[in-house]
């Protein structure tokens, strides 16, 4: 058998692949098995945030992986105290839980807004507010707060205390919380998997208000948005606001599956010994490559991340074929004329990789993509997305 057919018949059937087998990359330029070289717009979604291999990650992965691969949590590793600091000073928060992923890193979210709110308001203050259009992982739980029912219809009965408010509308979400014993509020900055959309700036000042007021908790769940990918090192700073809990992954090891709960002052101390863990959470590895991730995630680097939308969003508004253009950073999505699966399977035969998020073209290269190689890419997106 070929690869293809390998996956095929031992790998649960749970993603539709497009067929073609990568076995090589550097930077955004990745191979397929025939040796045929496509420009990556995706960054394995917005993982790979330095590309492929990068030299600076490989070097301090392989350098800790020399020294010691894992560690119980039982005890202490240089790589995930020295993360923990960097994610702290960079964004105020006060405490660091690690984890392996995203929906792991939101679960963690929840479980510190319901002690919270159960330690200075009672048990039954339990209920988390989400939005609809929303997405935050795929265990029984975060499905739960994934307010897109599609996401619900196979898995009934779901985790009980979650309620979806329209996104965009104040007055909507503040009835819920009269009408429900409200421990936190969770919202994405741009609704990634809803189709790169981004919320208003007035409406998220005014939750972020609201829940400060109520001593409600304010989650901001920065799986796909953070770690530069807005053109801030966290999306949420593009608004001027200040969550009480931030949750991360995707893009914070580089390649490797680590995720982050970032916890601010009014909730640091919630969590006592016991109250929570994970195995490989804070592996050592994994939190050596996200330190030579996140320190080269500066100013320079965000002041490119923010050109380079520029330049993609002046490439492709108006652009025959392309009916809106959505998103921050280089985190964008493309309303195409023809249907976005289409428009992504051209672009793939045409050399350059793309995703889709609902009916849109999901664009998210690489922090540090070549100009030449982004202006490639766009050419090939704009004739491939022409009726």
């Amino acid at each position: 058998m070929n690869i293809q057919e390998l996956d095929k018949e031992y790998v649960a059937g749970t993603y539709a692949r497009y067929p073609v087998t990568i076995t090589a990359g550097k930077g955004s330029l990745v191979t397929d098995i025939d040796g045929k070289d496509y420009i990556d717009m995706t960054s394995g979604i917005a993982v790979t945030s330095f590309g492929a291999c990068d030299d600076v990650w490989y070097k301090a992965i392989c350098e800790q992986a020399a020294k010691i691969q894992h560690m119980s949590n039982l005890f202490y590793t240089e790589p995930c105290a020295k993360l923990a600091e960097m994610l702290c000073k960079r964004t105020g928060m006060r405490k660091v839980f690690f984890s392996n992923s995203g929906a792991e890193a939101n679960e963690c979210a929840v479980k510190v807004a319901r002690k919270y709110a159960a330690d200075t308001k009672g048990p039954d203050y339990n209920t988390v507010i989400t939005l609809k259009n929303s997405f935050h992982g795929r265990t029984i739980t975060m499905l739960s707060a994934t307010g897109q029912d599609h996401y619900h219809e196979l898995f009934r009965p779901l985790t009980p205390g979650f309620v979806h408010a329209e996104a965009n509308n104040l007055e909507y979400l503040k009835v819920l919380a009269d009408a429900h014993k409200t421990a936190a509020i969770m919202i994405e900055c741009i609704q990634g998997e809803g189709g790169v959309v981004p919320l208003d700036q007035e409406y998220v000042k005014g939750v972020a208000e609201f829940a400060h007021e109520n001593d409600i908790a304010l989650i901001v769940d920065e799986v796909q948005t953070g770690n530069g990918r807005s053109g801030k090192l966290y999306s949420y700073m593009n608004y001027g606001i200040t969550p009480d809990i931030v949750s991360t992954a995707k893009g914070l090891a580089g390649g490797l599956p680590l995720g982050a709960t970032l916890l601010g002052e009014k909730v640091k101390d919630t969590l006592k010994a016991g109250d929570h863990g994970s195995t490989f959470g804070g592996n050592p590895v994994a939190c050596a490559g996200a330190v030579s991730i996140l320190g080269r995630i500066d100013d320079e680097l965000m002041a490119g991340v923010r050109r380079k939308s520029e330049f993609l969003f002046g490439a492709f508004t108006g652009a025959e074929g392309i009916e809106a253009v959505t998103g921050m950073g280089l985190m964008m999505g493309l309303k195409t004329t023809k249907p976005a699966k289409d428009v992504v399977n051209d672009c793939i035969a045409n050399g350059v990789l793309c995703l889709t998020a609902k009916d849109r073209v999901r664009l998210l290269p690489a922090l540090n993509i070549p100009d030449d190689l982004l202006a490639k890419a766009a050419e090939v997106i704009k004739s491939c997305a022409k009726n």
